[in-house]
């Protein structure tokens, strides 16, 4: 697809100034969005002479984080910076509501800048700032029901490798996460077979399957399990996350109890296809979800995911601005 005409006509309707999830893209858009991202990543080497080095002059990105951040928040100070905005990150209490009501914070920062990325908790505190506000752009930098930002850089990172990915396979091993959504939908939407091997105590929901067999696109087939070999054989790339996320460290002792048996081996990558690739989102925790001898392995492309996270969030911002034609 030639991203060169992308206008933001080409998001839905819905999405016209918000990607609070992959869902807030149609399947042409999330193509669109990934194609865009395979061509500044081309163009970066271009440096001060890039096309879109200036296609964001005089817009600013605020980023809201409630919870730390490496890849999501550089990534997007790198993205906006490169592609000519400024960006402001104020402390937490002062951008979140701590002070004072989310909706003040929002009605207050619309009138500055142009877009927010945030990071916070419950999902509805991105809906409850979108409502308060008329006109400014916002993007979930993640919540704990969903990490949208992740799931683009991992399918660029897989449409690198394969190509089309119509047809493919991919094993997730883990936790049924806010990772595990946002890659379930993108995976759904792009043709992507996707085997999800969970303890039944941290499967993903059903509503969130069924919600993805709902917008399959391409015969992608969604399945959930409780047996990782049998997600991981012949799979062409398999997936993994920390067990514990943030915010569930008074779980630990319980889910790696829970989740013995799914760590990611090169026992277990044997069992997929030829060649098959690793992905992790990161931060991994070496000897607990996954193997040093996989993560840090030849058939490891968590780097290449990691440096897709500033591609696609600039590619994501191109989108969401109107500016994806620059």
């Amino acid at each position: 697809m030639n991203t060169a005409g992308l206008k933001k006509s080409d998001i839905t309707t819905e999405t016209a100034r918000t990607y609070l999830s992959v869902l807030d893209l149609s399947p042409q858009s999330l193509d669109s969005c990934l194609d865009l991202a395979a061509r500044l990543k081309r163009e970066r080497t271009l440096g001060p002479d890039a096309p879109t080095r200036n296609a964001l002059a005089g817009h600013a990105l605020g980023l809201l984080f409630d919870k730390p951040s490496l890849r999501t928040r550089t990534g997007f100070e790198i993205a906006m910076r490169e592609l000519g905005g400024i960006v402001t990150c104020p402390p937490s209490a002062d951008a979140l509501g701590t002070r004072e009501a989310l909706a003040d914070v929002a009605r207050t920062l619309e009138r500055w800048i142009s877009i927010a990325a945030i990071r916070t908790f419950e999902q509805a505190r991105l809906q409850e700032f979108v409502q308060a506000t008329n006109r400014l752009c916002v993007v979930n930098a993640l919540t704990n029901e969903e990490h949208p930002c992740q799931a683009l850089a991992d399918c660029l990172t897989l449409r690198e490798r394969y190509g089309s990915l119509r047809g493919r396979t991919l094993a997730y091993v883990g936790d049924g996460n806010n990772v595990a959504a946002s890659l379930t939908h993108a995976a759904a939407m792009l043709g992507l077979n996707l085997r999800l091997a969970s303890p039944k105590e941290y499967a993903l929901p059903e509503t969130t399957i069924a919600t993805a067999r709902g917008i399959s696109q391409h015969g992608a087939d969604i399945v959930q399990l409780d047996d990782p070999i049998a997600a991981v054989r012949g799979a062409d790339a398999v997936y993994t996350d920390v067990w514990t996320s943030m915010g569930q460290e008074a779980e630990a002792l319980h889910r790696r109890k829970a989740f013995t048996g799914y760590r990611v081996t090169t026992k277990l990558m044997a069992e997929a296809a030829t060649g098959a690739i690793f992905l992790h989102c990161l931060p991994a925790h070496r000897g607990e979800e996954v193997d040093s001898e996989v993560i840090d392995g030849p058939h490891s492309a968590v780097f290449d995911q990691a440096e897709n996270r500033l591609h696609t969030q600039k590619a994501l911002l191109l989108m969401l601005l109107g500016k994806a034609a620059a």
